[in-house]
């Protein structure tokens, strides 16, 4: 009886091994023409513009094989970006004072890319992060800015390589 389970158990382990490689995600290739990609500096955004610039650049050039090219002209794709909204308010009150404990970082983008051989737009969409810090933390606060940061350069990066 146990040699049984355990016969059964190491061919259903060994079926699944077998299997694992069979499974791939569709949908997540970049198309073969598109090897280059412009990302000017985003608009708006009280200074934040450059720093959002690179950590999106940077996720491009750690999570796809496209190349960061500075020439518009020479690129095979396009990509536009603009920090539509930028707060950070209140998110937590304290019961007691009735004064703010938190406040929260919330940044939204407005992004596009354009497929520029094709001449067509790949994708275009918002995108809205957010993180809090105990108030009066100037760490905390820059803190979550890179955390807002990074979250949208991931999401960026997801619709680029969803896109396709």
């Amino acid at each position: 009886m146990l040699k049984t389970v355990v016969s059964r158990a190491l061919s259903l382990a060994l079926l699944l091994l077998s299997l694992s490689g069979c499974y791939s995600l569709g949908g997540g290739s970049l198309p073969e023409h598109v090897k280059t990609v412009a990302v000017p500096v985003f608009a708006g955004g009280s200074g934040y513009g450059n720093d959002l610039n690179r950590a999106v650049t940077n996720k491009i050039e750690a999570a796809t094989p496209l190349q960061i090219t500075s020439s518009i002209a020479r690129a095979d794709a396009l990509l536009e970006c603009s920090i539509t909204t930028w707060s950070d308010s209140s998110s937590q009150l304290s019961v007691d004072t009735e004064r703010a404990i938190t406040n929260r970082i919330t940044i939204g983008v407005r992004a596009s890319m354009d497929d520029r051989v094709e001449k067509k737009q790949m994708f275009s969409q918002s995108f809205v992060a957010f993180a809090d810090y105990t108030v009066g933390d100037y760490l905390g606060q820059q803190e979550a800015i890179r955390v807002c940061m990074e979250r949208i350069a991931d999401e960026i990066i997801d619709a680029i390589v969803s896109g396709w």
